[in-house]
């Protein structure tokens, strides 16, 4: 697992809204297209993909991409 690869996984989360705007610094919670939905999307890959659970609590307690990946690295 690695950060850029994560700010990819994270970004194909989203329908609408173009990958270039998404880098470890974004606070994802700011972007337009940021609901309850993508919230849920966003939990569920990263327990597909990382095969690890992350709450709704743990994802509103970060602010950025970069602090999501380090909080997934963190349960691996």
């Amino acid at each position: 697992m690695n950060l850029q690869e994560f700010v990819v996984n994270f970004a194909n989360q989203f329908d609408d809204t173009e990958l270039e705007v998404f880098a470890p610094e974004t606070s994802f919670r700011e972007l337009e297209e940021w609901s309850s939905l993508t919230g849920l999307a966003v939990l569920n890959m990263i327990a597909k993909k990382y095969e690890v659970k992350i709450t709704p609590a743990e994802l509103k307690s970060v602010e950025t991409i970069e602090a999501l990946y380090n909080l997934v690295a963190s349960k691996k």
